[in-house]
């Protein structure tokens, strides 16, 4: 009996000390990677964003980025802000329960209600129409924005997106964890932040594989702030339910008509391309395919300029994407990093080859 007690007591400090390292670990996140936006309350979450409004001679329309799983809005402003800054309004936010973000009372808990916020953030800022660029789940939300807000949507940019049902729905163990009833918030507010720094960096690494993960990039891009309970616990509910989602979203990507850019790579490591890139082409109409060979999952940070290249295209201009995506290929031919420790996915055949 002694020993059970024991062993009670042992569980229980143990418990104790690691919700005090993640809360102070949490607690260290916040204050190396502070807000740098605005917030606005948006049907009870307090969104928090960073808007740069258009010059007089701008020579593009507005653009909004959304960002992906694990990430918040400096993860697309850092590569394209730069590149767009004077040609454009743009406006850069974190996805509700992100970054700075709230996720609100029971509210935005699936693509299309993120489209929503969104939404409504435009309408916060006076954005009536504004081309959208989605990034890996952030594309996702993109089409969603394109079916329930056509009138807000000048064109659409997907980059290494996940729309699609892929085969199996499975996604990593540790979100499916994190969803179960009182042993998920036990396991994010215990194991995620230590298990998490140290898993971080090789993480990254096949996120970017086989390109190179720039300089500092999870500091710059305060990547770590996922790590926190409650923005982990949001990201584990987004990307468990996506297969749900897109079961039932993607038999209606065909009512999307905006112009439709997709940029994808071949080898991308997180994400089954063939089946969510090629899978918008088909079900868009009109919608152009950009295939790029040796580029992993981070179009925005490796490939920035076809990026702008594809918001010029659907404003309108005439841009030869698929000569831009040839330059990028010669640029990043030789890159093979993490090639001993990042898997490539095994994708089925898709009904459509790319080109």
């Amino acid at each position: 009996m002694n020993l059970l007690n024991a062993a009670f007591a042992f569980l229980f400090a143990l418990v104790f000390a690691l919700v005090g390292v993640t809360r102070i670990g949490s607690w260290l996140i916040e204050r190396r990677n502070p807000s740098i936006g605005e917030f606005a309350d948006i049907g009870g979450a307090r969104i928090h964003y960073v808007h740069i409004p258009a010059p007089a001679d701008a020579d593009l329309p507005p653009v909004v980025f959304i960002h992906g799983a694990s990430a918040n809005l400096r993860d697309q402003m850092l590569p394209l802000r730069p590149m767009l800054e004077g040609r454009a309004e743009m406006l850069f936010f974190d996805r509700p329960g992100f970054g700075w973000s709230g996720r609100g009372p029971g509210t935005n808990e699936d693509p299309s209600a993120q489209a929503n916020t969104l939404a409504a953030l435009m309408d916060h800022l006076r954005i009536r129409e504004a081309i959208i660029v989605g990034h890996s789940f952030g594309g996702v939300v993109t089409s969603a924005f394109g079916r329930e807000h056509p009138d807000r949507t000048l064109g659409l940019i997907f980059l290494a997106p996940a729309t699609h049902p892929w085969p199996g729905g499975a996604t990593s163990w540790y979100y499916d964890l994190t969803m179960l009833p009182v042993i998920g918030r036990l396991f994010s507010e215990t194991l995620t932040y230590p298990a998490g720094t140290l898993r971080i960096a090789d993480a990254t690494t096949c996120v970017f594989s086989p390109n190179k993960v720039p300089d500092g990039y999870i500091d710059k891009a305060s990547i770590p702030l996922v790590l926190r309970p409650a923005a982990f616990r949001a990201n584990a509910s987004d990307v468990a339910g996506l297969y749900r989602y897109a079961l039932c979203a993607a038999p209606r990507y065909n009512e999307i008509k905006a112009p439709t850019v997709v940029i994808s790579g071949d080898r991308d490591k997180v994400v089954y391309a063939r089946i969510h890139s090629v899978g918008l082409v088909r079900d868009i109409a009109g919608a152009e395919l950009v295939w790029v060979g040796n580029l992993g999952h981070k179009p925005d940070w490796i490939a920035p300029d076809l990026v702008v290249g594809a918001v010029e295209k659907v404003a309108g201009k005439d841009i030869d994407l698929k000569a831009m995506a040839r330059m990028v290929e010669a640029r990043i031919a030789g890159d093979a990093y993490g090639a001993d420790t990042c898997a490539d996915i095994r994708e089925p055949q898709a009904e459509l080859a790319p080109t």
